[in-house]
């Protein structure tokens, strides 16, 4: 296939075993695809970038940047599109509302404005054409190199409390191949997801994973754990993306290049197993789950809980049915 124009350069084939060692360097890279259109929260988004959408006072994607930094994930690179430029600028200096800041002796202000600066090293590539999760993951081959690394997908993100990414990462070392997050789900539910046929290991939170499905029936899926959006890839996935045809949608899925490694030779990068996960999840890519979302950490953050949680509480008492 005609690579992409973002698409970087081959790296030689004889590379393939040292990419796929099990025992690897410890990883530090970080792939964050952020160009989707965010449509399904237009108008809000037609100016403004979906991941930057704020639980609170926070944006979202910065909260996917603070869980890559604390799994030791320190080199960050955000696969953006055009209109994007906010989030650039919101993990950059603004001297301007610094300087304003010092001047009014806020520091609890300036602290929060500056944090964002200092989470990780941040860099930016911009994926030209709208081609799937698998082009936006082959639009950092040139960064990330021979290296394994993790995506995180940008509308969606961990609490902090449950340390997922640094098991993947645990299970990367162990295993070498890729590495996948799951979550089990009800049957109704798997149509929105991929699914993943998984098979135990000797570890109870670990499975192999030998095939994986996009958004099956109910009545065809091979298992409830869908795919969520947290991924260690080996390097050798991106051979695989560059030769995988688009797929549903039109888009390269990275859901075809996982199927081709669940059955590759691990001494060239092949094998996928899964991480089990059980914890707390944010999904903000919907409307429900975001407003789920804010209003959780709302009645969570000790600065806001103590008026909003009773004023929640007297609002949905004084709520009239199918008002």
């Amino acid at each position: 296939m005609i690579l992409p124009s973002c698409a970087p350069r081959r790296f030689p084939g004889t590379l393939a075993k040292v990419l796929s060692m099990a025992h690897s360097p410890v990883i530090t890279k970080a792939v964050i695809p952020a160009a989707g259109l965010g449509t399904r929260f237009a108008p809000a988004t037609k100016a403004m970038p979906k991941e930057m959408l704020p639980v609170i006072d926070t944006p979202v994607i910065q909260y996917v940047v603070e869980e890559a930094a604390a799994a030791g994930l320190t080199d960050v690179l955000m696969v953006t599109a055009r209109n994007k430029t906010n989030i650039e600028d919101h993990f950059d200096r603004n001297i301007e509302l610094e300087d304003v800041l010092k001047a009014k002796n806020d520091d609890a202000g300036l602290a929060s404005v500056c944090a964002s600066n200092e989470i990780a090293a941040m860099h930016y590539v911009r994926q030209a054409q709208p081609l799937g999760l698998g082009h936006a993951v082959l639009c950092a081959a040139e960064h990330v190199g021979n290296e394994p690394f993790a995506v995180l997908l940008g509308d969606d993100f961990i609490d902090e409390r449950d340390k997922l990414l640094s098991r993947m990462l645990e299970v990367r070392q162990h295993y070498g191949g890729s590495v996948l997050a799951l979550m089990e789900v009800e049957p109704e539910h798997v149509s929105a997801y991929g699914v993943a046929t998984i098979e135990p290991t000797d570890t109870e939170d670990v499975v192999t994973v030998t095939d994986l499905v996009e958004k099956p029936s109910p009545e065809e899926s091979p298992s409830n754990w869908i795919v969520v959006g947290r991924y260690v890839c080996d390097p050798s996935i991106f051979g695989i993306l560059r030769e995988t045809p688009p797929g549903r949608g039109g888009e390269i899925q990275i859901t075809d290049a996982l199927r081709v490694l669940a059955t590759r030779d691990p001494a060239i990068g092949g094998g996928v197993r899964g991480v089990l996960f059980r914890g707390r999840r944010y999904d903000t890519g919907k409307k429900l789950d975001y407003l789920q979302t804010v209003i959780q950490f709302a009645c969570e953050r000790p600065d806001i809980a103590p008026e909003f949680v009773p004023w929640l509480r007297e609002y949905l008492r004084n709520l009239q049915p199918g008002s």
